[in-house]
Formats: C-alpha cells, structure tokens, sequence
C-alpha cells in the first residue's frame, strides 16, 4: 500500500450496532466472472501466476480456515429424555443445547464453562 495510512480513530461500537438495510443490500453490485476475470492474483504485495497462486492455497491455506479445533470438543450422543424436558429447553429458543449441557454439569457438581454462563443470561422466551 503507498501513500499515507487511513486513520483508525472510528466509532467501532456505532459500526458494529448498524444493522444492513434491504436497500443497502442493493446498492452493492453483484460481482460477476467478469469481475473476477479482471482481478489480480498476489500473495502479500507480488503478483503472481494463476497456477503459483492455486499450488500456494492448496498447500498453506485449504482446510485451515473455519473455527479453531477445540481442546476439549464436545461429543454427540444419543439421550433420551422427557417429552416436557426436552420441550421447555428449547422453549427458551436458540442456544437450549448449551443451556442444557450447563443444567447437566451442574447436577454433575461440575464447573459451568463460559459459554454456558453467557447463555444463561441471555433472556428466556416465556409462554
């Protein structure tokens, strides 16, 4: 990049709280193969080859991206429970597995983990 640096100085909270409106959506163009036909391959600040980039991607980057594996992953099993259980965890809406995975280590005397403190906070929908 030349030339002088964009300032950083922004109100990152108020970027973060805008929501996207329909109208916005189509003020963006819709990118086509043309577009990507015009575009350069680099890696940092080279250009290179179609064929350098593709063999530099498929040995450094493909199957590296998504979410960071987990120490301690959680395991799927099958677990029956009561109809009325089951109904009135996910009653309270999106995140029921991990607020019944917190239910679960506390009757196990077990430490409840961060993600599961932050779902029990969240509001409970209530019929």
């Amino acid at each position: 990049m030349t030339g002088k640096k964009r300032s950083t100085d922004r109100d990152w909270a108020k970027i973060d709280a805008h929501v996207i409106t329909a109208k916005e959506y189509e003020e963006i163009p819709e990118l086509t193969d043309d577009d990507f036909a015009r575009g350069t391959a680099m890696i940092g600040d080279r250009v290179v080859s179609e064929k350098e980039f593709s063999e530099a991607w498929r040995k450094n980057w493909k199957g590296k991206g998504g979410r960071p594996k987990s120490e301690r992953p959680k395991q799927v099993i099958n677990l029956r429970v009561d109809a009325d259980v089951l109904e009135s965890f996910r009653a309270g809406g999106p995140g029921w597995q991990t607020r019944m995975n917190a239910a679960l280590r506390k009757a196990a005397r077990l430490p409840v983990e961060r993600a599961a403190r932050n779902a029990s906070r969240r509001p409970q929908r209530t019929s």
